[in-house]
């Protein structure tokens, strides 16, 4: 077989960023914030690699239709012409599930590729829920592409996301399809598209042989240079849709000779696809008076791209303490959510921070309790064992002052709490308020009350209240 040039194209986590939107970007010893992602002009790029090369695969490893007003508010049915469009060759998934399985599987029938996971079950009957791969063939080149979806949709997002079905990790179910494509398919080449984060990926290719290239996702990172890990080719693309990873391979036999990576950013000065550009004006155009509607303003840049603390949930842990009156607060560790330069803050903004709009709770937690639920948060966020990690940074807390070890075993990690600046008491009981089982998981505290109030609306109450917001970074939890 002579050498064939393959283009392979990456988009993950863009999290329903319809239209072009600030970005931050690390700048020397401070962050700047510049205009970046959409569509129409990811479209572009699309376009502009075909061009250079026909034989190009394009792959989405999820986190992909929800996260935005417009998505959210149509259960991802305004994003489906625009993937549609963008020609997509297989996808995996993660938050495609907030919507429930039922709704997810409907969308899926309405793609126009397929939705691969092998490790996605349905309860009822234990058979897969997706597909577990798919072939495609370029030029004589048989390749086989298999997915992995995030595996903790039923282990700590709401119940709702995996009503009826059940995850695995997907690495013993991985060498089985391996070998089957390579045995009943004749395959040359394994590409995995996976959601299950890069600690895991990289385990999980340390361990597993046989992929040649892994498309990595969930954890947000840009990775400039692919990793090469067990001779496989790993590399992750952001977030937002604010970049797009391209791999450019020369293959020879059957095998990758040579290789070239580039991490694109998907800048201001790209020129939009009209047709992309025109369908994500119809999807945005019936809401876009209301969000653009200014609600306050704040001092402080807003972005969530901090693993201990970020300004972003700050000043929403801020706004239900506003509200509530609470002692302390919490939410989940959430990374998704693009950032707000100082200046005005629009209702878009807001529905970015927080697009599912949860109710505000409030709970009655012991001391006791509050550390243990911590000590569990730590576990998952920094396991030595990445396979135990459970997405996401570390939960946001406000109203206390936690120093702790990252490199301790789990449950041993915290050195000092304090709750208000005081000790923190074991067996006192605190009153707390929060958003999501993820900020306060079902099996912590007692006398749980949902409050009449949506996160969306303490934030613009908190906004009119207080009309120019200060989020700053306070060292709530520093690793000492």
């Amino acid at each position: 077989m002579p050498g064939i040039d393959l283009s392979i194209l990456q988009m993950n986590d863009s999290h329903g960023y319809l239209d072009i939107h600030q970005e931050l970007f690390w700048d020397g010893d401070h962050a700047k914030y510049e205009l970046a992602g959409g569509y129409a002009r990811i479209a572009t790029i699309f376009n502009h690699t075909q061009e250079d090369n026909r034989d190009t695969l394009i792959f989405d490893c999820g986190d992909t239709i929800h996260g935005t007003y417009p998505v959210v508010k149509t259960k991802g049915k305004a994003l489906i012409p625009i993937l549609n469009e963008l020609g997509f060759d297989a996808m995996t998934a993660h938050w495609e599930f907030a919507y429930g399985p039922e709704h997810f599987k409907n969308l899926v029938k309405k793609l126009n590729y397929p939705m691969l996971a092998i490790n996605c079950y349905n309860e009822s009957n234990n058979t897969l829920v997706f597909k577990p791969y798919t072939i495609k063939e370029v030029k004589g080149l048989t390749i086989g592409i298999i997915g992995i979806a995030a595996t903790i949709v039923d282990k700590v997002m709401p119940e709702s996301f995996s009503e009826g079905v059940f995850f695995t990790l997907g690495q013993k179910e991985l060498s089985y399809y391996i070998n089957k494509l390579h045995s009943e398919e004749r395959v040359d080449l394994i590409i995995l598209i996976s959601h299950l984060g890069l600690p895991q990926e990289i385990k999980l290719a340390q361990e597993t042989n046989g992929i040649d290239i892994l498309l990595s996702a969930h954890t947000h990172n840009r990775l400039y240079e692919p990793l090469i890990i067990n001779d496989t080719i790993i590399m992750q693309s952001g977030c937002h849709g604010s970049f797009i990873g391209r791999l450019d391979m020369k293959i020879t036999h059957g095998n990758i000779s040579k290789f070239k990576h580039q991490l694109i950013t998907v800048g201001e000065s790209i020129k939009p696809d009209p047709t992309i550009d025109e369908l994500v004006h119809q999807k945005t155009e019936p809401y876009q008076e209301m969000l653009d509607q200014v609600m306050g303003y704040t001092d402080t840049p807003l972005n969530r791209n901090t693993i201990m603390e970020s300004t972003m949930d700050n000043f929403l842990l801020k706004s239900i303490l506003s509200e509530t009156g609470a002692q302390i607060a919490f939410s989940n560790g959430w990374r998704y959510g693009a950032p707000v330069p100082v200046g005005e803050i629009t209702l878009n903004d807001l529905y970015n921070i927080i697009p599912v709009n949860p109710p505000v709770s409030t709970v009655e937690l012991t001391g006791k309790e509050i550390k243990d639920m911590m000590e569990e948060n730590l576990e998952h966020t920094f396991s030595r064992n990445p396979y135990n990690q459970m997405g996401g940074y570390i939960k946001r807390c406000l109203g206390l002052n936690i120093y702790f070890k990252i490199e301790n075993t789990k449950g041993n990690r915290i050195q000092e709490f304090f709750i208000n600046g005081k000790k923190l008491d074991l067996d006192e009981t605190y009153q707390a308020a929060y958003v999501t089982s993820q900020g306060v998981p079902n099996h912590y505290g007692s006398n749980q009350n949902q409050e009449d109030l949506t996160a969306v609306e303490a934030l613009k109450k908190y906004l009119k209240q207080e009309k120019y917001i200060k989020a700053d970074l306070q060292g709530t939890i520093k690793a000492i």
